[in-house]
């Protein structure tokens, strides 16, 4: 006589704990994307034959780092930090904002950026800015050639009108992660470049620019950095300065 299976015997085998479980990946998955800010695509920094050139005199010609200065840094000497140099009636601080975002939104008072997207050199990220307590900070203002760097390398001989110059210069100032310029701090390029290694030449360019126009030495081991640095460099006509780093 045929078998007859019970019911339950013939109740195809549950597949809610796979089920479970691939509906927690995919949250995980949905999590991450919304908030791990977005990647930029793969970019090359190409700079001018002309500004390679220059940056390669600036490397051959400038001076290394003899001495440590005979006073320590303090930021107080170089002015009031983003301090209104050029007379606009905005900060130095809205300035580079305006300039590096995209999309700047700026408060009725025609400073105040409120929100934008920054298309990050230090990281290949695309990063919202929104201002507020807790998300101002994600974006920052980076010196290139930090303050601290620029004193020990020849700014402690410096006026206070010339050491607040630099401070507040756009050459030298760029939007970045702010992450990752927490992370640069005070260092020089012989101990840190940017982590997204296409930008490592214009970086190298940019500061070359800045020691250059404001007579700073090189610190040991710096002229080697710069140098492999600009080894990686791609040349086009375009410009690395002024118009270029607004968009």
């Amino acid at each position: 006589m045929p078998q007859h299976r019970s019911p339950a015997a013939r109740r195809p085998r549950t597949r809610g704990p796979a089920l479970v479980a691939l509906a927690s990946v995919v949250l995980l998955a949905l999590a991450w994307w919304a908030s791990e800010p977005w990647r930029a695509p793969a970019r090359t920094y190409p700079v001018t034959t002309a500004d390679l050139v220059s940056a390669r005199a600036a490397l051959a010609t400038l001076p290394e780092l003899a001495e440590e200065p005979p006073t320590q840094y303090s930021r107080e000497r170089f002015g009031t930090p983003w301090a209104d140099v050029d007379g606009n009636g905005c900060s130095t601080r809205e300035d580079v904002l305006a300039r590096d975002l995209a999309e700047a939104r700026t408060d009725d008072d025609g400073c105040t950026v409120l929100a934008g997207t920054l298309d990050d050199r230090y990281t290949g990220r695309v990063l919202p800015f929104r201002r507020g307590p807790t998300t101002s900070a994600r974006v920052q203002i980076d010196h290139v050639v930090a303050l601290a760097d620029a004193w020990r390398t020849g700014a402690w001989d410096w006026d206070d009108a010339r050491r607040e110059q630099l401070a507040n210069d756009p050459a030298n100032l760029l939007a970045v992660d702010g992450p990752t310029n927490e992370d640069k701090g005070a260092q020089d390029a012989s101990t840190w470049l940017p982590p997204y290694a296409p930008f490592g030449c214009q970086y190298a360019v940019l500061r070359l620019q800045v020691r250059a126009a404001y007579g700073l030495a090189l610190v040991p081991g710096e002229r080697g950095a710069l140098e492999r640095a600009l080894g990686r460099c791609e040349v086009a006509e375009i410009t690395v300065t002024g118009e270029a780093l607004r968009h």
